[in-house]
């Protein structure tokens, strides 16, 4: 019998028992294969790659919460805006969206070149999936091939990219780039020849905000906490000249600078003023007192000469020459605070707000949602079964229900606790949510009214599972015990009918057999067990488990399916797989930001496979689930809210 090592991982196959053997840290792992694979099956085969391949069809969301500068309007009419490591390009009136995906990480600050086609973008440091360290850098490319163009500062830039801008008066030759080292070191470069002409420590504080002057590129202006820096370039240096707050009282953080046409530098700060200050100097020629309440997050001039200024108070106000007030419009309280302002065509505005929110409107108002996301980790996905619609949830507290056809939000509700997982019934007609302190509930899914609460332990319920004749409701929970319901009532009543007890560590996946009499489950600590979930009872028996036929696969252990499994794994870097209807395709996601597209059954030693890297790299991905037009719903969760 073949035995394999690669890594940190081992497989053996017996061919007289029917089984394979994997070793996931120490771990043996057993599966069995059903009685008509015993005789011809080899390990060692290499298994087919499959015809199809992915796309990145469309991305859901946008990173405003606690990015800035991040939202622009091109001249081809596009909206461009990045979320996790993908930078989308969105054609708002034509419903299409074009994707850069050159980064590796998730993307932090983004730049508009003065030819309104080149575009630099600045990602964070992050790990490859071999374990090498991935560096940060800036990407420049073309907003119409996608190609890029050049690549700046791996090696040289720490942990993060956190402020871009291009220079302005010598045809955008110059790029300024701080970093988020703790000197938060600004450096200036010629990007065509990917030569760094100067480098200073910029700050030990955060930095908000860095920009070239623009009539000027010998100058950069940079703020954020209790500071405003002016830069002059001289001689391959950058020597600082701090901002003279004098008779004005400091404020504790200068959010955002933006300069008029007569070249004033023009800050807003957390103290809801606005300070004008007079070109060349460091000095305060004007200010405007008490602007906003609290935090000034965006400045914007218009081409009219228009000031327009956002913030945490949720208004939009316009400015004339003389910085009196022209009017002023409050974005409602859904879409939270401004984050950013960028002038779209004509009279049209855009905003990005710190909900994640893009709107599109006018300075008198009248702002519509063009694109949202969550505002926290994103936990829960689920595919309706019928319906080109999907639902998500998360930290945030937010459930939404969205048209995977047109791509709008159908409704949003809010919950009382953080969403942890969810699943449709197989009617479609409700949806189970499950949430991080044991409780979980049942909605409609068209009214999105509350059906039902249940609760069971006090731990997170990692996923919920409706049987595919839709007579049970399986839920795997943290404490290690998955609870049965028996429902009635096309998922309007639910009875206990008690826990499934045996596993030693907490569940992470689950699945029905076609004819709902059983449920195979993963645990944390690599256990595949069986169970008869109408009594609740463990299946130790090999001959009954052996040949079941499986209504879906999201396990990911399991003899089907142990080919995902890469070399060297430790048995947590793939967190969701995913079988399609027609069973011939099996979809993973994992802790590298990868999709990975297989054949299935995926049952052989080193598979060969599809990839794509469109996510950002999650602690844990939910589930991938199919969707009837030839598409996979892929939700990671992530602090960076995708």
């Amino acid at each position: 019998d073949p035995v394999f090592n690669a890594g940190k991982n081992q497989w053996s196959s017996s061919a007289e028992e029917g089984y394979v053997k994997m070793f996931l840290k120490g771990r043996p792992i057993t599966m069995f294969m059903p009685r008509d694979q015993v005789d011809g099956y080899c390990l060692e085969a290499r298994a087919e790659l499959p015809s199809n391949k992915l796309k990145l069809d469309w991305v859901y969301g946008y990173r405003g919460r606690d990015c800035r500068s991040n939202l622009y309007l091109l001249p081809t009419g596009e909206t461009v805006y990045f979320i996790a490591s993908v930078v989308v390009l969105y054609n708002v009136d034509e419903q299409l969206q074009r994707h850069y995906t050159g980064h590796t990480d998730d993307i932090k600050c983004l730049a508009v070149h003065p030819d309104k086609i080149t575009i630099a973008t600045g990602q964070v440091a992050g790990t490859s999936s071999d374990g090498k360290h991935l560096a940060p850098h800036v990407r420049i490319w073309d907003s119409v091939s996608l190609n890029t163009l050049h690549v700046l500062g791996s090696g040289f830039f720490d942990r993060g990219l956190v402020c871009l801008s291009f220079s302005k008066s010598n045809g955008g030759n110059w790029l300024c780039v701080v970093d988020d080292s703790n000197d938060h070191t600004l450096s200036v470069w010629d990007w065509q020849r990917e030569e760094r002409m100067a480098e200073v420590k910029c700050s030990n504080e955060s930095v908000f905000a860095a920009d070239f002057h623009p009539t000027d590129s010998n100058i950069v202006v940079t703020c954020g906490k209790s500071h405003l820096y002016f830069w002059n370039l001289e001689k391959g240096m950058l020597v600082k000249k701090q901002g003279l707050f004098e008779k004005q009282e400091k404020p504790k953080f200068v959010l955002c600078v933006t300069f008029a046409e007569n070249g004033d530098a023009i800050t807003g700060d957390s103290s809801g003023n606005i300070l004008v200050w007079g070109k060349g100097t460091n000095r305060i020629s004007h200010v405007i007192p008490g602007a906003h309440e609290g935090s000034i997050f965006a400045l914007s001039m218009l081409r009219n000469g228009t000031l327009v200024s956002g913030g945490k108070d949720r208004r939009l106000i316009s400015w004339d020459g003389s910085y009196q007030q022209i009017q002023t419009v409050e974005v409602p309280e859904l879409f939270g605070p401004i984050r950013t302002i960028a002038e779209g065509r004509g009279e049209t505005v855009i905003i990005g707000t710190t909900k994640n929110f893009v709107l599109r409107g006018s300075l008198e108002g009248e702002f519509v949602p063009i694109t949202q996301g969550h505002t926290d980790e994103l936990w829960g996905l689920a595919v309706h079964p019928m319906k080109p619609q999907f639902l998500t949830c998360g930290y945030d507290r937010q459930v939404s229900l969205w048209h995977s056809t047109t791509h709008e939000l159908i409704w949003t509700k809010n919950m009382e606790d953080a969403a942890q997982s969810a699943g449709f019934h197989p009617s479609g007609a409700v949806v189970a949510i499950g949430t991080q302190t044991g409780r979980w509930l049942v909605l409609d899914t068209d009214s999105k009214d509350l059906v039902t609460v249940h609760t069971d332990g006090n731990e997170q319920l990692s996923v919920v599972r409706y049987s595919p004749d839709g007579n049970f409701l399986a839920i795997g929970s943290h404490d290690n015990y998955i609870y049965i319901y028996a429902v009635t009532e096309s998922g309007r009543k639910y009875s206990r009918m008690g826990k499934c007890s045996g596993h030693s560590s907490f569940i992470t996946h689950l699945d029905w057999s076609v004819d709902s009499q059983y449920l195979v489950s993963n645990s944390g600590d690599y256990e595949i067990l069986y169970w008869i979930p109408s009594v609740c009872k463990q299946v130790v028996s090999v001959e009954t488990t052996r040949d079941l036929e499986w209504a879906t696969y999201t396990c990911t252990l399991g003899f089907q399916v142990f080919g995902l499994w890469p070399d060297g794994s430790d048995g947590t870097d793939i967190n969701a797989a995913c079988r399609s209807r027609d069973k011939r395709l099996l979809v993973t996601g994992d802790d590298f930001g990868k999709v990975h597209l297989f054949s299935y059954p995926c049952s052989q030693f080193r598979v060969r496979y599809h990839r794509a890297k469109y996510l950002p790299r999650p602690p844990q991905l939910p589930l991938a689930l199919p969707l009837k037009n030839n598409t996979v719903a892929l939700v990671p969760n992530h602090r960076d809210t995708s």
